[in-house]
């Protein structure tokens, strides 16, 4: 006999004594530690528990006053590492006695010991002594345990429900049903018991009121009318007609409706022929198809094809998907379209045994309840012989794993089994999968418009579009929200959609009735292992939509077959990348905060290998770029090829010794020895740069949540090492938000250096949207902040504003700083000299090669000197800089072409565009093509300019750059002017002031219809 409980949750808090602590919080600390027995709890964790999210900053001593206090009522709390744990039995505790003793009831119900397992639901349901938690003011405790532990209360309550039924002691729990569908009245499955116990009790009648009451009920609170497993109760009450015997009672269990076996049912062969179940009534269970269903065309077309290759062997199909995405709606709607002739069974599994499953399937297929075998290889041997010679179709719903499924094929040649899980099932012999995302914008808003209402839909077709997308386009997610709208009808669209807009609420919002996207999200991460559930958690820290292994060098691929997290494929860098849905990532972060403390532990853990790795990949972008400290470095050599370069941590980035997280010093002075080694060199910046493409949006995330996590020194360095990832690919919106992020958090960390290198990027951002004048702002706000060589870099940077002010320097549109253009102006020409001098003699006594190198570049071309700009290019050649020397050649070609030299130019152009090619960079590449069209004008190949300039539109309007899309479709147009295409230059021009309009330049609008009057007055000569 077991011992008695000693402690008790399972209604107000009780100790074994009898007295509970009176203070609240006392109360709130115990429960805590009993929900938790036997193990650890950390403080960050109790004090959240105590103070619902909420501690005052004396939380941490003030709970060591309760844990003092506690101690004296109750015996066996210790203090451990981070924390405390009450060491008692498991058993003494109710809620876990509960849990077990529940689980113990499973076990036997699924052995076939059935009264053993109805009276172990009984005593395990005994221990309760009202509401969970009933006098524990804590709502996160409340949400945590208290919820789960009475969904599972109702849940054991019915199936022991389930189980008496089957013992025919149907008049016995009527009444206590009536009180449950009373207390819990959109509880379908309540609805389902109490019809089935009034049916075998004999009051028919009765039984078909409840069902109009329950579907009055359901079609009142959610606008939904009854689920499968209510409409088949109610069926069968309807066919239990005096001609079949009054008797016949009618059973459900697991999801698998069952006809006759009641007294009086036929018994007889444990296999029926023809097609037929018992008393010759064909085999049709299948849920009704819902009404609303919306879209899914690409999937329902897969499957019919499937069906259509029928031949010798059964068929076997898999949706999968994650939680939420209707794969059970898609299967039952492709079902009901299919007519196998010997008929169609249904089985939802979850986590039953196949022995238990097999037993219901056999039941259906006319096997009396005597034949059915105990032993599970029995039943399997039974089953396949059973069905053998049929043409089934057999639907088994929410499988868990290959093991659950394989038992339950059915063998007859041309049968079709349709299985829905969230794993894939790949180890699955002889199936095929496929995986079922979301829905597409259309089909969603269709969808929601079939729960809540066409004419409400039409009404705010703005709004709508606002729900579908905070709901991700997941198909529970938009029934949920249907039926909130449909059940208040004086609610606006407008108004659920401001709700779903604040993510701390979304997943509260996202629940009607017994639908919730929590418990559907909860179902899986309950199944996982701990070191999985555990490993999702952690993700909930990002906010970043995929992301690769490498973040916390694990696998991932577990929680994809779990259908939590979706691979989205190989990524440009060769890496396989796992996504999830917005829900999902929500539902992570909730535990995280639950159970973990929230995300700040879990960034501060992978910031280190977040940073150095960028740093390294933007040091393949600007090899010893100015701002860093760095002089030189090498690529990693033959014999070490997954090496990644040595770099010095920067002394200007690093003040009073601090070095960034994850990063060591190291030596300066190694050579790169690029000529020598230009494919190995080339080879590997191009790949680091691909590999920080591929990641662009999760690093990108990432400075946002180290921001939000307090890690400003982490959020502004990942702000400053992405800029110039955002420049070479014009992520002008990236660049702007992460930037605006890296200031606020160097400002809160006091980091006056790094606000420089900032707002230094802000200006080389503002000068590549033309807004010079912001960008001089930008700059002239960071000079207070710096001396020295920083100093003389923003001196360079504010002569490149100036030159460009003055018209003697053109806008980059590209990585690199892109001068040199015709004529030199006085004044603001004038001033940017003077500061290129003072910058340059500063780098030079400093001995800072790469700052000389860009100097030398500024002021070669804004002076037209064909030695400054060689100088230039050969101080990139030595630092092993391809893009500076890329620059520095456009920059030669430009000079060139303008000293009428332009095979020359070519020469230089081609050269350039032969790096940007093996380096991968569009965008620049793009930038010398409209060169490379001006100087095939000059040459006067008019076919050759138009091919380079489309190039470059192709390009630029590729990578949704507006502004050097308007410029290349003006120098498109120039060049099929020269080409004798003035038609189609005309129309080029069109669309070139369309953008110049859209750009808000009036300038280049004006430049654009001056061309096109001009190609309006020449004839078109059709090349």
């Amino acid at each position: 006999m077991r011992p008695q409980v000693r402690f008790g949750v399972l209604g107000p808090l009780r100790i074994e004594r009898g007295q509970a602590p009176g203070p609240a919080k006392h109360r709130t600390l115990l429960a805590a530690l009993l929900l938790s027995a036997r193990e650890q709890v950390p403080v960050d964790r109790l004090m959240s528990v105590v103070w619902d999210d909420r501690p005052p900053a004396s939380a941490e001593s003030v709970l060591r006053v309760y844990v003092s206090a506690l101690r004296k009522v109750v015996d066996g709390i210790r203090t451990v590492p981070g924390g405390y744990l009450l060491d008692v039995e498991p058993d003494d505790v109710d809620c876990h006695r509960f849990e077990r003793m529940v689980g113990e009831a499973r076990r036997a119900r699924a052995e076939g010991r059935v009264a053993q397992a109805a009276g172990g639901f009984g005593a395990a349901l005994g221990l309760w002594r009202g509401q969970a938690l009933a006098d524990v003011e804590s709502s996160v405790l409340r949400r945590t345990y208290g919820v789960p532990l009475e969904e599972l209360r109702l849940t054991a309550l019915e199936e022991r429900v389930e189980l008496d039924l089957r013992l025919g002691r149907g008049a016995e729990v009527v009444g206590e049903l009536r009180a449950l569908v009373g207390a819990h009245p959109l509880r379908e499955r309540a609805w389902v018991r109490l019809i089935e116990a009034l049916h075998q009790a004999g009051r028919r009648s009765e039984a078909l009121s409840a069902y109009r009451d329950a579907r009055r009920t359901l079609v009142e609170e959610l606008g939904l009318e009854p689920g499968a497993e209510l409409v088949a109760a109610h069926q069968r009450v309807l066919n239990d007609t005096p001609e079949a015997g009054a008797g016949a009672g009618t059973r459900h269990r697991g999801g698998v409706a069952v006809r006759g076996g009641g007294p009086g049912g036929e018994r007889g062969s444990s296999v029926v022929r023809g097609g037929q179940g018992r008393g010759g009534v064909a085999v049709d269970e299948l849920p009704p198809d819902i009404s609303d269903f919306a879209g899914r065309e690409p999937v329902l077309g897969w499957i019919a094809a499937m069906v259509g290759e029928r031949a010798a062997a059964p068929v076997h199909l898999v949706l999968h998907g994650p939680p939420g995405c209707g794969k059970s709606a898609v299967a039952v709607h492709a079902a009901t379209a299919l007519d196998l002739p010997d008929g169609r069974l249904y089985a939802s599994l979850g986590a039953r045994p196949p022995s238990a499953v097999l037993e219901d399937l056999l039941r259906s297929l006319g096997c009396p309840d005597g034949a059915v075998p105990p032993a599970l290889d029995d039943r399997v041997r039974l089953y396949r012989s059973t069905t053998a010679r049929r043409r089934l179709l057999v639907l088994l719903d929410d499988a868990a794993d290959e093991a659950q499924v394989r038992p339950l094929l059915p063998t007859g040649p041309g049968s079709l089994t349709l299985v829905t899980s969230r794993s894939p099932l790949a180890g699955l012999e002889a199936a095929r999968a496929y995986e079922l995302g979301l829905l597409g914008e259309e089909e969603a808003v269709v969808m929601l418009a079939g729960v809540a209402g066409h004419e409400r839909v039409r009404a705010e077709p703005e709004a709508a579009l606002r729900i579908v997308r905070l709901c991700g386009h997941l198909p529970l997610a938009l029934r949920i929200a249907g039926s909130r709208l449909a059940r208040k009808p004086g609610w606006t669209l407008d108004h659920l959609a401001g709700r779903l807009g604040d993510e701390r609420r979304r997943l509260d919002e996202l629940s009607a009735g017994d639908l919730a996207v929590r418990g559907s999200l909860a179902l899986g991460y309950r199944g996982l292992p701990d070191p999985e559930r555990r490993l999702l958690r952690r993700l909930g820290a990002l906010s970043a939509p995929d992301f690769a292994p490498w973040v916390f060098g694990v696998d991932l691929e577990p929680l994809a077959e779990a259908g939590l997290l979706q691979s989205r494929g190989l990524d440009e860098a060769g890496q396989e990348r796992f996504g999830w849905h917005d829900l999902t990532r929500l539902y992570a972060a909730e535990r995280l905060s639950e159970e973990d403390g929230g995300p700040a532990g879990v960034l501060a853990a992978i910031a280190g290998e977040i940073l150095e790795r960028a740093r390294q990949a933007r040091a393949s972008l600007l090899p010893a770029e100015p701002g860093t400290g760095r002089t030189e470095i090498h690529p990693p050599g033959p014999a070490s090829p997954g090496l990644t370069p040595p770099y010095l941590t920067p002394p200007d980035l690093a003040p009073s010794g601090l070095t960034p997280p994850g990063l060591a010093p190291s030596d300066s002075s190694v050579g790169f020895g690029f000529p020598e080694e230009a494919g190995l060199a080339t080879g590997w910046l191009r790949q680091e740069a691909r590999w920080l493409s591929a990641e662009r949006r999760f690093l990108a995330a990432c400075v946002g949540d180290f921001y939000r996590a307090g890690l400003y020194e982490a959020a502004w360095r990942l702000a400053f090492y992405l800029t110039p990832l955002f420049e070479l690919g014009a992520h002008h919106d990236d660049w702007h938000a992460t930037t605006a992020t890296g200031l606020d958090a160097a400002r809160a960390a006091g980091h006056r250096h790094g606000e420089a290198l900032l707002l230094r990027g802000l200006a080389d951002l503002h000068r590549a949207e033309g807004r010079t004048d912001a960008a001089a702002a930008a700059l002239r706000a960071a000079q207070p902040l710096v001396e020295g060589l920083e100093l003389a870099r923003i001196t360079l940077r504010l002569g490149l504003v100036q030159a460009a002010e003055s018209g003697a320097v053109r806008q980059r549109p590209a990585q690199a700083p892109e001068t040199g253009s015709p004529g030199r102006s006085e004044g603001r020409g004038a001033e940017a000299e003077r500061a290129f001098v003072r910058a340059l003699r500063v780098f030079e006594e400093a001995g800072d090669r790469r700052g000389r190198a860009d100097t030398l570049r500024a002021l070669g071309a804004l002076r037209r000197d064909e030695d400054t700009l060689r100088q230039s290019l050969a101080a990139y050649q030595e630092l092993g800089d391809p893009r500076g020397e890329a620059e520095a050649l456009l920059d030669l070609a430009r000079q060139q072409l303008a000293a009428g030299r332009p095979d020359v130019a070519r020469d230089c152009v081609e050269r350039r565009l032969s790096v940007n090619r093996r380096l991968g960079d569009r965008l620049p590449e793009a930038v010398a093509l409209l060169v490379l069209a001006e100087i095939e004008a000059a040459r006067g190949d008019g076919r050759a300019a138009t091919e380079a300039a489309r190039s470059a539109v192709e390009t630029f309007t590729a990578y949704g750059d507006r502004r050097n899309t308007a410029r290349a479709l003006l120098a498109l147009a120039r060049a099929e002017l020269q080409a004798g295409q003035s038609n189609v230059a005309v129309e080029t021009l069109r669309r070139t002031m369309g953008e110049f309009d859209g750009l808000g330049d009036p300038q280049g609008r004006a430049e654009a219809e001056q061309l096109a009057q001009e190609a309006r007055r020449r004839p078109d000569r059709h090349i």
